[in-house]
């Protein structure tokens, strides 16, 4: 088990993703630098690596970069990734659903959550012009 190491930089990602749900390395770094101008890229990688192997967050679906971004919440969900705006959020699509897709896979088995991809609610007006 990692020994857990507490810095104010620490609590300050541990904070950051308890009310962004999801980030990127980049993303957590962009939002500390207001607070913290010195903290240092690296700095953000080891604390959210550390967090990951001691299970304080998981991997979530990567960016259409492929940039890796971290999941605050722990149990076992679903997700819904915009197209457009490439956000992500924690949905919970019904279990009759993965039935449905199991039964498709044959004898390939599910394993986790789905992520389904579209367009948000924001980026859809934003695109009609409303």
């Amino acid at each position: 088990m990692i020994a857990e190491r507490t810095t104010k930089y620490t609590d300050a990602v541990k904070t950051y993703m308890k009310s962004a749900k999801h980030a990127t390395n980049g993303q957590i770094l962009e939002y500390l630098h207001i607070t913290y101008p010195d903290l240092s890229a690296t700095t953000v990688h080891r604390i959210t690596t550390r967090m990951l192997e001691r299970g304080d967050l998981l991997c979530a679906p990567p960016t259409s970069n492929k940039l890796s971004r971290f999941d605050f919440n722990l149990k076992t969900h679903d997700h819904f990734q915009c197209v457009s705006c490439d956000r992500l959020r924690d949905v919970e699509l019904p279990s009759d659903l993965f039935n449905v897709i199991q039964e498709k896979l044959g004898d390939c088995k599910l394993n986790g959550g789905l992520t389904v991809q579209g367009s948000c609610a924001k980026c859809l007006k934003k695109e009609s012009g409303v």
